[in-house]
């Protein structure tokens, strides 16, 4: 072998003993992590398929004790949850889609260093984030508005979040500015450049924004409760908390037992919590590549 075939070997750099150590303890913190995180949703799913006297006795943990899907059966055939599970949809669909437009369009305003008034509207935006009208203002607000009972109770109040906001805002920012120069000597305007241009390179953020907006939107269950009055107007997650409330009244009121009361509210808790949270965990591997990069990206000025 001569010495040009000698040099021309590509060289193996071993890895040292302290850093294979750890990668080794890298990996088992990181898997037990992953335990810790996913035991509770999936004691969740055991516990919607258990008996409720396991239940009650502490012995369900990753796997159904006493299988059965009685329970399903009661929740799937009640017509008001179906309702409001409907209810939920339309709700977090709307909801989203107006607080994706306006958190894009305020944040790309944000961006543009050279508006006048730039650091006012930041400090606006960033007021409310400190500082709110409270509770009973907030409600007679809503109640004067005749937004009570209506779609636009739950929409409106929480159309911008201001964390999403100043994440998109830096995000834009990061964007290189000759791009959009270039889009306006081609005769753009400014929403065909951020239709056309700025949108298209921001899939990353905008995706994670739809994520963030449509968990919270689904989740929420307090704006629901406090400005509607009417059932078939409740979101699931309403529902949810009426069937454990009237689950443990009813048990009271029946003479039941602390622990009966606590099996069946176990049980029923399960089943509703693992219907309403199948729709988020069917989108999230479409968008969790959007997810990463575009947490990263806003997130960090450079």
């Amino acid at each position: 072998m001569t010495s040009t075939t000698r040099a021309l070997r590509p060289t193996v750099v071993k890895d040292s003993r302290g850093y294979r150590v750890f990668r080794v303890a890298n990996a088992t913190v990181l898997v037990l992590v992953c335990l810790v995180m996913l035991y509770p949703f999936a004691n969740v799913i055991a516990q919607s398929f258990s008996s409720e006297a396991y239940i009650s006795r502490g012995e369900v943990s990753f796997w159904p004790r006493g299988f059965n899907t009685d329970t399903y059966g009661r929740v799937m055939a009640d017509r008001l949850f179906w309702l409001n599970y409907r209810n939920t949809v339309v709700y977090t669909v709307v909801a989203t889609s107006i607080a994706i437009v306006l958190t894009t369009t305020y944040a790309y305003v944000l961006s543009k260093r050279g508006l006048r008034g730039r650091t006012f509207f930041i400090g606006a935006a960033m007021l409310t984030m400190f500082f709110n009208g409270g509770l009973i203002p907030n409600y007679i607000l809503i109640n004067q508005l005749g937004f009570k009972n209506t779609l636009w109770a739950i929409v409106l109040p929480n159309a911008i979040s201001v964390f999403n906001l100043l994440v998109m805002k830096s995000f834009f920012e990061n964007q290189p500015e000759e791009l959009e120069e270039a889009a306006a000597i081609d005769g753009l305007d400014t929403y065909g450049r951020l239709w056309r241009i700025v949108l298209p390179l921001s899939k990353a953020v905008v995706a994670t924004m739809l994520l963030f907006y449509a968990v919270t939107f689904w989740n929420s269950w307090f704006a629901a409760f406090l400005y509607m009055d009417d059932k078939e107007l409740y979101p699931v997650t309403v529902y949810l908390r009426n069937l454990l409330a009237s689950a443990s009244t009813a048990a009271s009121v029946g003479g039941g037992s602390t622990d009966n009361i606590t099996q069946v509210a176990s049980n029923i808790k399960a089943v509703t919590m693992t219907l309403t949270v199948l729709p988020i965990l069917a989108v999230y591997p479409f968008v969790q590549r959007y997810f990463v990069s575009g947490v990263m990206l806003g997130a960090v000025k450079g």
